[in-house]
């Protein structure tokens, strides 16, 4: 089984991969930054959460681009 995550932490990170997905990357140090820099959470620890989850985000953001670009060429 997976790691749970709450709402608040998947809540958050999609809200930052929607309104600056530029920002986003696949580098954890980058996006605790932007975390950091875009929202008002004190905690380290939830701040680390949500910047780990951006990553996945970004990740699996990527792999459906790859996807999408390989089912146009056949």
């Amino acid at each position: 089984m997976g790691k749970v995550r709450p709402a608040i932490i998947k809540r958050t990170a999609r809200e930052l991969l929607e309104k600056f997905p530029n920002e986003v990357a696949t580098d954890f140090e980058a996006n605790k930054k932007l975390v950091e820099k875009y929202t008002n959470i004190t905690s380290k620890k939830v701040r680390n959460r949500v910047a780990g989850y951006l990553v996945r985000l970004a990740k699996l953001k990527q792999m459906e681009g790859v996807r999408v670009e390989k089912e146009e060429v056949t």
